[in-house]
């Protein structure tokens, strides 16, 4: 099992996502880093503060100059950060040291590594969005064709009361419309400019620091903070609190998919089917709903890391620090894999109605003892009610007789069998309808 299943050639394509992968690969690090490089140069070129022929110079080596990433690593491993190297090897690349001096005026690493971590998150919180639109369009369609087809609730893992297989639909996909809410307002916490200087106060830019930061934010499309922010860690935070969110959300669908598909119930299948055994050619294994769970646990674990660094002491501190480039990647790309599977999972399960009827009326019919009990409350007092309940329900366990069966016979005058059966879905049905209507509602 190699150490990163998510990079791995064997485990890549169950756990991994490569759209998000190559967003945090070395080659993007250092081409995200090169871009705003030649922003900051652009911007203080602009207001004066280096030299324009420098700064046009800068800002069109970003553009053309190539670095190796690997000949960037024993300084990294040296200096616990690669932009030392990368400055180096930019510099040597762009073979102009008079103008280059002007390079990273006034800047330091965090700077450039926090703005060029914000320049990949852009791209990847587009994907976020678009593949959790295609979640909710898939369950939509689900809630809305399952509206009314009944099936058992189950509470503690036993049978409930009836419910319909639209409104468990609909229970997996309202955390999910909040989760489409809150995303538009991470994109606006954690797509932000860094630069503070050397210790946050941007010391080297004089009165022009808060112009330069100005700038800068509006040259790579990222918001402004207002302030520096490297020791608060807040925006990671967020970011790695939203995915262990989702993950909760997008887990339950699968844990949930898991219950519904194992054998003895078959209440859903998976169009195209599912994954195979080595051994038994029987199997239909809900592999996609499998990984969607442990993917889900992970980004859970991982959330935990990266807020961990909020507790950032002093202006800078490197044990933090590291632990968000330990597990934020990560978090990352498990994130995307989670919304790439729950979308195969709601586009291709398929419900088995008639699985679902059978289960519905096995074990008696006690799934309606709640039913008989509201239905026999309007001719009784509601505990003498619940008392012969009761009492049916230890009956029909003993004796295995239907409980509408002995309703009719302790009851008469009443259709128990009819009643019970068409009377049970509550608001089931609205629920779903209810849930497909936000969803289209956009």
């Amino acid at each position: 099992m190699p150490a990163a299943p998510a990079d791995s050639a064997l485990y890549g394509r169950l756990f991994g996502d490569a759209e998000v992968a190559r967003l945090f690969s070395d080659s993007a690090e250092v081409r995200a880093m090169l871009l705003v490089e030649g922003a900051l140069a652009r911007v203080q070129g602009a207001l004066g503060l280096i030299p324009a022929d420098a700064a046009a110079f800068i800002d069109r080596a970003a553009h053309e100059v190539q670095i190796d990433p690997s000949a960037l690593a024993d300084e990294t491993a040296r200096n616990g950060v690669p932009v030392p190297a990368f400055l180096a090897a930019f510099r040597k690349a762009a073979m102009a040291p008079e103008l280059m001096q002007y390079l990273h005026w006034g800047a330091t690493s965090q700077d450039i590594m926090d703005t060029a971590f914000a320049l990949r998150l852009r791209p990847m919180l587009a994907l976020w969005n678009t593949r959790l639109e295609g979640v909710l369009g898939h369950l939509a369609t689900l809630a809305e064709d399952g509206a009314t087809l009944p099936m058992a609730a189950r509470t503690y893992g036993q049978f409930a009361t009836p419910t319909s297989f639209g409104a468990v639909v609909a229970g997996w996909g309202w955390p999910l419309l909040d989760w489409r809410t809150r995303l538009a307002t991470l994109r606006e916490d954690v797509l932000k400019v860094s630069l503070s200087g050397a210790a946050g106060t941007l010391s080297a830019m004089g009165d022009a620091g808060p112009q330069v930061r100005e700038q800068l934010a509006r040259e790579l499309g990222l918001a402004d903070p207002g302030h520096s922010w490297h020791s608060d860690r807040s925006a990671p935070g967020q970011l790695a609190g939203f995915a262990a969110g989702l993950a909760g959300s997008l887990g339950k669908l699968g844990e949930d998919v898991l219950a519904l598909s194992q054998s003895g119930l078959g209440e859903v299948s998976f169009r195209g089917g599912a994954g195979g055994s080595s051994t038994m050619p029987q199997k239909q294994n809900p592999v996609a709903a499998s990984a969607l769970v442990a993917l889900a646990r992970q980004v859970i674990g991982l959330a935990g890391l990266v807020q961990g660094a909020a507790l950032h002491r002093q202006q800078r501190d490197g044990a933090a620090w590291f632990s968000e480039w330990l597990s934020l990647p990560q978090l990352c790309i498990s994130t995307s894999r989670m919304l790439f599977l729950a979308g195969e999972i709601a586009e291709t399960l398929v419900p088995d109605g008639a699985a679902m009827t059978l289960l519905l009326e096995e074990g008696q019919g006690l799934i309606h003892a709640e039913a008989l009990t509201f239905a026999l409350a309007r001719q009784m007092p509601r505990p003498d009610a619940m008392a012969a309940v009761k009492e049916m329900c230890l009956e029909a366990q003993a004796t295995q007789t239907a409980l509408s069966a002995l309703a009719s016979a302790r009851f008469p005058g009443t259709d128990w069998a009819e009643q019970l059966a068409t009377g049970g879905l509550g608001q089931a049905p609205v629920e779903a309808r209810a849930f497909v209507a936000r969803v289209r509602a956009g």
